[in-house]
């Protein structure tokens, strides 16, 4: 049983019909939630929490654990990096502003924090839905799995620190001066 719709006469089928519908709804409470971020990221910790529990109870998919600790890694470093790098950048003869004289060009993420937070949330319940199927549980000894994992964590948070030392850029704003609105400065005018 065909639907037809619309001036195109072409046919939708019940399963095409209820995708679109439910990729409507799921865009609608995505685009709800983006300027909750503290209430997103509680649910990413939950379902972090879900996702190890559910290892721990298991106690297997450790190479599935590992796996989800290199695509968060490669997540978080593009999270910290400039959209576009100073190195390539200095090539072509622009730079980020070493001196107060220089233009202020804020920061811009490679990877934006609402793109960070849907990739690892999205991470976790993929990696969760993965320890139900028995071929990802490989056995392997975790610890060494663990520790090559920190050591690749040191290495590569290594290197992105001291890039950001070298171009001087911070990817947080913790520390930033913010400025009073306007009826504040009012205010302080008429005094």
């Amino acid at each position: 049983m065909e639907e037809v719709v619309g001036d195109n006469a072409t046919p939708v089928t019940p399963l095409a019909k209820w995708r679109n519908d439910f990729s409507r709804a799921f865009q609608y409470y995505l685009d709800r939630s983006a300027p909750r971020v503290v209430h997103r990221w509680l649910g990413t910790l939950a379902a972090a929490a879900v996702y190890i529990l559910r290892v721990y109870y298991v106690q297997g998919f450790y190479v599935v654990s590992y796996g989800l600790g290199i695509y968060i890694l490669n997540l978080l470093i593009g999270f910290m990096s400039p959209e576009v790098d100073p190195e390539l950048e200095a090539l072509d003869g622009a730079s980020l502003p070493t001196k107060d004289s220089d233009d202020f060009r804020p920061f811009i993420r490679r990877l934006p924090e609402f793109k960070f937070w849907y990739a690892i949330t999205k991470a976790f319940c993929v990696a969760f839905l993965m320890t139900f199927l028995s071929v990802f549980d490989v056995p392997v000894f975790w610890p060494i799995l663990f520790s090559y994992w920190v050591f690749l964590f040191i290495l590569t948070t290594k290197r992105q620190i001291t890039h950001m030392i070298k171009y001087r850029y911070i990817p947080f704003n913790i520390g930033k001066p913010s400025y009073a609105g306007k009826k504040s400065a009012e205010s302080t005018k008429g005094s």
